[in-house]
């Protein structure tokens, strides 16, 4: 198989993490390149400058290596918004950061957002489970806030989460994909207007 020009140099001999990040960072680029049906593990091998045999000690299939990216980037989300909540006690800031959050994933690095957000594999349970949980996962964390705060329902409350999770993922990629028409910062600041214009109408019981 002849080398892709990001192929990394074979021969170097790393530590099982290590070699694991660097498996994992081969395949993101793949991934995300080419989508999972097009991506083939003699590529992400031949992109980490490993054998397939080595790819296949760390993980025993294409499948496997992809749900372990996405685990991977959904706790990252997961976490980053968990900061940003727990970053203030006032509420205004904390939809402000939490946008951040959002935002802030969406620009990363790698563009490991397409494997949470936007992946080809949505069919396929063990994906669908994993990007459902983390929409509900930051839908709660929201929720418990908003329930905190205002008294209304756990229903209520968790449907008022999604919304401003749904709200602050889609308003996300769309600003990514108008390439800069936007500056990310005003883009932040008008959505977290926006939502904290109507979540701030309800009134506060504690």
């Amino acid at each position: 198989m002849t080398a892709t020009p990001d192929a990394r140099p074979r021969g170097t001999r790393l530590p099982r993490l290590a070699r694991r990040r660097q498996l994992l960072g081969a395949a993101q680029e793949v991934f995300v390149a080419q989508g999972y049906h097009a991506a083939a593990m003699d590529e992400i091998a031949e992109r980490a400058g490993v054998s397939k045999p080595v790819l296949y000690q760390h993980f025993p299939g294409k499948l496997e290596l992809y749900l372990a990216l996405l685990d991977e980037h959904a706790e990252g989300l997961v976490q980053h918004l968990r900061d940003a909540l727990a970053s203030t006690p006032d509420n205004k800031l904390r939809v402000q950061r939490t946008i951040e959050a959002f935002y802030d994933f969406v620009a990363g690095e790698g563009e490991a957002y397409r494997l949470v957000f936007e992946s080809d594999l949505r069919n396929v349970a063990a994906v669908r489970a994993r990007v459902d949980r983390t929409n509900q996962q930051c839908a709660e964390m929201i929720a418990q806030v908003i329930q905190e705060d205002t008294g209304v329902s756990s229903d209520e409350a968790h449907l008022l989460g999604m919304g401003l999770v749904g709200m602050a993922e889609v308003s996300a990629r769309y600003w990514l994909s108008q390439r800069g028409k936007i500056s990310k910062d005003q883009a932040e600041h008008l959505i977290a207007r926006l939502q904290w214009r109507g979540i701030g109408g309800f009134p506060r019981t504690t």
